[in-house]
């Protein structure tokens, strides 16, 4: 698991100063941008893993707190793997 994408994606998440469904759809993104920057698979113990590191407990912003609530959702989801795991995530991220 790469700690180093999640504290860089949080990082960013918490220079924003969007509110409401801006930092909903930002932290969004950022989810997405962390779940196709894994080289492993993508599970839940990857996104319990993830929400360990300072920057998730320490989570301010809106955005940053809603990135760590996708994290928390994935955490209690299994894992999702090839051409499914993109059409899956799409869908239940819209």
């Amino acid at each position: 698991m790469n700690k180093m994408c999640v504290t860089r994606i949080l990082d960013g998440l918490e220079a924003s100063d969007a509110i409401g469904a801006e930092a909903d759809a930002m932290a969004r993104l950022g989810f997405l941008e962390w779940v196709f920057s894994e080289t492993e698979l993508v599970t839940a113990t990857a996104a319990r893993d993830a929400l360990d590191c300072p920057a998730a407990r320490n989570a301010a912003s809106p955005a940053a707190q809603a990135f760590v609530g996708f994290l928390q959702h994935a955490g209690h989801n299994g894992a999702l793997s090839g051409a499914g795991r993109r059409r899956r995530r799409a869908a239940a991220w819209h």
